[in-house]
């Protein structure tokens, strides 16, 4: 077994409920992108509908390790294309209903992972 330091420092999901999630004290309504240190509100998709291959290419200028996409509620597929501006360059993309993504994203964070947690509506 492999064990790491926990590292609970910077930005980490306290709760998720109604469609929001609770950063630290902040709440957010709709799409947010969250990373270890930054919080970015202006990514501009409101439906997995919506979702290009550019939303991903947006993603990279976090410099991540991992994006964990959280689809809402539930569980959605996206089509593998959309990721490949990640996928194709060794990036995982790991899509998950929001719930998961912010216990995902937490345990990652505290091991020191470059994670981008990436949270449509």
């Amino acid at each position: 077994m492999k064990l790491h330091q926990q590292q609970d420092t910077g930005n980490l999901f306290k709760q998720y409920k109604n469609g929001a999630v609770q950063v630290g004290e902040q709440w957010y309504q709709g799409t947010v992108i969250v990373t270890p240190d930054v919080i970015d509100t202006q990514w501009p998709v409101l439906s997995l509908a919506e979702l290009t291959e550019a939303h991903f290419e947006y993603l990279l200028s976090f410099r991540p390790e991992v994006v964990l996409l959280g689809t809402g509620d539930r569980f959605q597929l996206v089509h593998p294309k959309l990721t490949l501006p990640l996928t194709g360059i060794g990036i995982g993309v790991e899509t998950m209903d929001t719930g998961a993504v912010c216990r995902t994203f937490n345990i990652l964070s505290g091991e020191g992972r470059r994670v981008v947690a990436a949270i449509l509506p």
